[in-house]
């Protein structure tokens, strides 16, 4: 068991996602982006098929912040920062959930943005060139990151395959997570290039996907979660494993439901975030409507709609 220390409150702000909407209203501890009101002549927030989330704690007095994640693209999460006003100079860390060019992507020149050089934390799975292959025989290719681009870019790239504490063990990124469930079985035609280099083999577990893990103080756990190619249930169920905490407060980011291969597992994931009771449930990126319209029928009082900007307080 990993000795997680509490937080008082926990922030994660979307920075990236694959959704937007000026006018959504927020609730209590849901914060929608307050200038998107003012004018449409400044610089706006922009939605991109890709992810990544501010998360700020509050512990004894002061805050820190990680970003997990860097979306697709370098114009799409170097604008929402600028327009989000984040100059995070009390960013301790940086984190990849796994080697999908649409969680790696924004990263060109971010790190120049921060004065300290900042580690990096990922899975070494997350190197292997990858593609998904579908069955009518189009193909789509997903660069890996560069660990020399990364390195060039100012980073301390940290390649870890299990857990890892930061932020004076206040944040744990999960590793590679358990795989438990049974319906969960991985994306069958996720193919990545074999390790000799000559040609494609099977990678269907994705094993190098990982989330990031913190415990509210009075609340539970709050997991944040890019993809969730493990599974979102067994995320969750890991997320209790590694810490000895039963209660969940939230989970924000991607359940992976979205496509004819996942649908059929739509159900019975979210028959199980309910018998586990999170709190509170924003499934953004790669969920899908279908999932996310279920998930708002099944879990009204938990679900929250994601759009870029928001801020999410537990």
């Amino acid at each position: 068991m990993v000795r997680l220390r509490p937080v008082d409150a926990v922030e994660v702000t979307l920075v990236v996602d694959n959704f937007v909407d000026i006018l959504m209203a927020g609730t209590e501890g849901v914060q929608r982006f307050p200038l998107a009101y003012d004018t449409f002549e400044r610089d706006r927030l922009v939605a991109e098929h890709g992810f990544s989330a501010l998360v700020t704690i509050e512990a004894d007095g002061s805050r820190s912040s990680i970003l997990y994640d860097g979306g697709l693209s370098p114009q799409g999460l170097a604008r929402n920062l600028d327009v989000l006003q984040i100059a995070a100079p009390d960013l301790r860390a940086m984190v990849i959930s796994h080697g999908h060019a649409d969680h790696h992507g924004g990263l060109e020149g971010v790190a120049a943005r921060f004065p300290n050089r900042l580690p990096l934390i990922i899975h070494p799975g997350a190197w292997r060139e990858r593609k998904v292959q579908f069955p009518g025989g189009t193909e789509l290719r997903l660069p890996p990151p560069s660990m020399a681009d990364l390195e060039r870019e100012g980073l301390r790239v940290v390649s870890e395959r299990g857990p890892t504490l930061l932020v004076d063990d206040r944040i744990l990124v999960s590793g590679q997570v358990e795989r438990v469930t049974e319906f969960e079985q991985g994306f069958p035609i996720h193919l990545a290039r074999a390790d000799d280099g000559d040609g494609w083999e099977p990678d269907p577990l994705i094993l190098d996907d990982q989330n990031v893990i913190v415990d509210v103080a009075g609340k539970g756990l709050v997991v944040v979660s890019g993809c969730s190619h493990a599974g979102a249930v067994n995320v969750l169920r890991n997320a209790q494993r590694l810490t000895g905490r039963q209660a969940i407060a939230g989970f924000v980011g991607g359940l992976h439901l979205t496509g004819a291969v996942f649908e059929p597992i739509i159900e019975p994931t979210i028959r199980e975030f309910a018998a586990l009771g999170v709190a509170r449930v924003v499934p953004g990126h790669c969920t899908g409507w279908k999932a996310q319209h279920l998930l708002g029928r099944v879990m009204p009082e938990a679900f929250v709609q994601p759009s870029v900007g928001t801020v999410l307080r537990f």
